[in-house]
């Protein structure tokens, strides 16, 4: 916009400081892929070390996002200090089977892998109705389905379009039926990030 350009690592840089004066911690969960598209990799922050991980073409994305709010302070508020090392183990694995199936195009192997086993747990108390949800969602041929973030959006991925249409509506008449208002996006995941046009 301003001919001074920067490159994409600092542009995530700048939006790190955004996530700073919204939730107080500098980090780049959400801004690297926003400002990269796509799924990103955050190995590590001193320095700062993000991966752009390939996405397959069958790849879409189911998000609704609930009129309700759930604020990340008290999100982070309910997640235990420390885990048992067969927890950690476990989320060690998905992680790995998780980048795997990144780079093998293999969308069964994203939804198999994509087992939040940390934060979910304690995080679905915030989002009403979300094992019911979860099931409805697995059933109906959605590969996996959890919250993004601290919620209260929750998203499903499903390997095509059709499929992706329907886990959207499922969702919507979820909350509606709880009396909750919500929005649902479901589109192709791409791996562009925000542009100017």
């Amino acid at each position: 916009l301003f001919e001074r350009p920067f490159s994409v690592e600092e542009l995530v840089e700048f939006a790190m400081e955004g996530e700073r004066l919204a939730c107080g911690s500098a980090h780049a969960d959400n801004a690297a892929p926003a400002v990269m598209g796509g799924a990103i990799l955050v190995r590590g922050y001193n320095p700062l070390d993000i991966i752009q991980l390939p996405v397959p073409d069958n790849f879409y994305c189911s998000v609704v996002h609930p009129h309700i709010v759930v604020t990340t302070k008290e999100s982070r508020s309910v997640l235990p200090n420390q885990i048992p090392l067969s927890t950690a183990i476990t989320q060690w694995g998905n992680l790995g089977g998780l980048v795997a199936g990144f780079y093998k195009s293999d969308v069964k192997l994203i939804g198999r892998a994509m087992k939040d086993v940390v934060a979910e747990p304690h995080r679905k108390q915030f989002i009403p109705g979300f094992d019911a949800l979860k099931e409805k969602l697995l059933a109906e041929g959605s590969l996996c389905m959890n919250i993004s973030g601290s919620g209260p959006s929750v998203f499903a991925l499903s390997e095509d379009k059709k499929t992706a249409e329907k886990i959207g509506e499922i969702m919507k008449l979820h909350f509606k039926e709880q009396g909750i208002d919500s929005n649902i996006y479901v589109m192709k995941v791409s791996d562009k990030g925000a542009k100017t046009i």
